[in-house]
């Protein structure tokens, strides 16, 4: 299975639209996201966000964080850890944190899970996204399946 790991940020007139917009800068704005749990299948790669049919529906690990309080700064990140056998993912988000605590705490989290089932870690990847606020702000990050 091949996988890409993106992100994006944006402010809109309300939440939704800024959620929208978001996911338009990060390059998925135009497909239909299927939210799945942490894993990562044998063999996973980690490529390059494609360019997607409009209307496709698309698994993925999503991290949003959105905000109407002008001035706050909204992190998301993911960190999605691989190994000889499987993988998986984190999600982390904050608002108002440092945005290297929000993925210090992604990575531990990664490196936790695959400790916890005995998987040696071959690289980490890591997406983040950081917004300081004007009106409605939003930001993503995500692990995208592919086919």
């Amino acid at each position: 299975m091949k996988v890409s790991i993106t992100s994006g940020r944006a402010e809109g007139p309300t939440k939704l639209n800024a959620f929208d917009n978001a996911l338009l800068d990060a390059g998925i704005g135009d497909i239909n996201l299927i939210t799945v749990s942490s894993m990562l299948p044998t063999g996973t790669e980690i490529v390059e966000l494609p360019k997607f049919k409009a209307g496709d529906m698309v698994n993925c690990v999503l991290a949003y964080e959105s905000s109407d309080r002008e001035g706050d700064l909204i992190s998301a990140v993911v960190a999605a850890a691989t190994s000889d056998d499987f993988g998986c993912v984190v999600e982390n988000t904050g608002i108002n944190r440092d945005p290297e605590d929000v993925k210090s705490e992604a990575v531990d989290m990664v490196k936790y899970m695959m400790d916890v089932r005995g998987l040696k870690i071959k690289e980490i990847v890591i997406a983040d996204e950081n917004h300081i606020v004007k009106k409605h702000g939003a930001v993503v990050a995500s692990v995208v399946y592919l086919k």
